[in-house]
């Protein structure tokens, strides 16, 4: 299944995209895409519910993130090595974790910010992990059981806030509009395989970013696994698995960066696409 929030910001109700692509209201069923809603056996039963017979949505809604009350972003970098390569740094021999803001998260066709004094601005198109269960020092090999599905993702970052200000990497990652997420969650029973989804970006119709999960350093079970031995994962948590080469960081000979009026476009297979106005605040 596709599930999806629909209307305004902050307002958003649950829906989901039914077999003939007709997005559907479904907050008669559930109160939202969030917690208990995302468990497997959950999704299972409403997965066997006659979803043409719930009430069409009109068309032009605005969709937000398709998760409601994300509790926590967690960040993989480096996780390929053409973007370890073309930022100057090694494959990592263990992943390497960030957080990003909550507050970052927006909807597929949200604005994103370019705030005061940013003037390094970059793109990262990265499959997102939606958590469906409680994670607690999982196995790898159970580590797929707590997945409820997959998102499009794009790691906003600001690199000279990340990289050139000391300290972390987290308030490069994590301003107002950083974390566009959507236009859907794609359950894990419709996705074969995680690590063979292509995932491409575009800035104003250039594209930037080509890659493919294939390339993963650390595929999703590792990941799953190595993070909760160090956190409890939570329904609704969402990982972000980190990008292919192609950033603006990387240009040759000179680095990229978005400004305002710029506009990215970016998709996974099966996961949607993104379209996002870059504006000054």
């Amino acid at each position: 299944m596709k599930l999806l929030r629909y209307g305004r910001a902050g307002q958003e109700k649950p829906g989901l995209l039914d077999a003939q692509g007709v997005l559907r209201d479904v907050s008669q069923l559930v109160a939202d895409w969030c917690g208990a809603e995302l468990a497997p056996e959950k999704l299972a039963l409403l997965r066997d519910h006659q979803l043409e017979a719930l009430p069409a949505v009109a068309a032009g809604e605005r969709l937000g993130c398709p998760v409601a009350r994300v509790g926590k972003i967690v960040c993989v970098g480096l996780n390929y090595a053409d973007h370890a390569a073309e930022t100057g740094a090694a494959a990592p021999a263990e992943p390497v974790l960030f957080m990003k803001a909550v507050t970052a998260i927006g909807g597929p066709a949200d604005a994103v910010q370019i705030p005061p004094g940013a003037a390094k601005v970059d793109w990262e198109v990265e499959l997102g992990i939606v958590i469906g269960s409680r994670a607690t020092r999982v196995a790898e090999a159970q580590a797929l059981e707590h997945v409820a599905g997959y998102v499009l993702a794009n790691d906003v970052s600001e690199r000279a806030w990340q990289m050139e200000r000391g300290g972390t990497w987290d308030k490069g990652k994590s301003h107002d509009s950083f974390a566009p997420l959507g236009p859907w969650l794609v359950t894990a029973d419709e996705v074969s395989d995680p690590h063979r989804i292509a995932l491409w970006l575009e800035v104003n119709g250039r594209r930037m970013q080509n890659g493919n999960t294939s390339n993963f350093i650390f595929g999703v079970p590792k990941l799953i696994s190595y993070i909760s031995r160090f956190m409890t994962l939570e329904a609704g948590d969402v990982i972000l698995t980190g990008t292919p080469a192609g950033v603006g960081l990387g240009q040759k000979p000179e680095p990229v960066f978005l400004k305002p009026g710029d506009v990215m476009r970016l998709g996974a297979d099966g996961l949607g696409e993104q379209r996002l106005v870059c504006v000054a605040v």
